[in-house]
């Protein structure tokens, strides 16, 4: 069964994110999974997003898609995952939780998969989406979310994902992660505004917002790997 590793972009999609992101990029659900204590079992959460998109087709397929992984594959048990993910550096996420992840394609749907090899934690999460809509999302995203002032001029660009510094009229900072939405629309936090709506609320109340400085972690790789 072919599959890759997950660019840096994708790996964001295989933790649960905003209703609105989740509609968009057509989460149908995600499994949840660990190798018990004996390290081959295989012991199963599901839950549901769009039930509507869980179509018999999808069901069926998804059923061949991680019974094949169990044959052998990176699934069969924590020590497969675990020779699976120390033999693939380019699927770390390069975190502190010891991540890493594949996706799997299909005709019509992807599989964005999120590894943790210990013991004691969940092994596995299986995002499960419509691969038109994660795809276009994906690609609309490489634009960047855009800053305006409230004459619409664009003051500056961060990529999906990544944080702002705000600061406020007292002179205190704060940092928000920022998430794509469309090209007028973006997540700040956990809220949703259109862009001009964001710079004018922050120019009445006295608000300043540039790219928050980049932690210091180690460059992921993109490179697709394949299997």
């Amino acid at each position: 069964m072919d599959y890759r590793v997950l660019t840096e972009a994708e790996r964001k999609y295989t933790f649960s994110q905003s209703q609105q992101l989740s509609m968009q990029t057509g989460l149908i659900g995600y499994l949840r999974a660990d190798f018990g204590s004996a390290g081959n079992e295989f012991w199963t959460t599901w839950n549901d997003f769009r039930k509507d998109l869980k179509t018999d087709e999808f069901k069926a397929e998804f059923d061949d898609v991680i019974n094949g992984l169990r044959d052998g594959d990176v699934l069969s048990g924590r020590k497969a995952m675990s020779s699976y993910c120390y033999s693939t550096p380019d699927s770390s996420f390069n975190d502190d939780r010891n991540h890493y992840g594949i996706r799997l394609d299909t005709e019509k749907y992807s599989y964005l998969m999120r590894f943790n090899p210990n013991r004691g934690e969940y092994n596995l999460y299986c995002y499960c989406y419509q691969k038109e809509w994660l795809n276009s999302h994906l690609k609309n995203a490489e634009r960047g979310i855009r800053f305006i002032d409230p004459h619409y001029q664009e003051q500056f660009r961060i990529a999906d994902g990544e944080k702002i510094s705000i600061k406020l009229s007292d002179g205190k900072t704060m940092e928000r992660t920022c998430r794509y939405i469309d090209d007028y629309h973006l997540e700040v936090g956990t809220n949703l505004y259109h862009i001009c709506e964001f710079a004018e609320l922050c120019e009445r109340n006295g608000h300043t917002v540039e790219p928050a400085a980049k932690e210091n972690t180690k460059p992921a790789k993109d490179k697709e790997k394949s299997r």
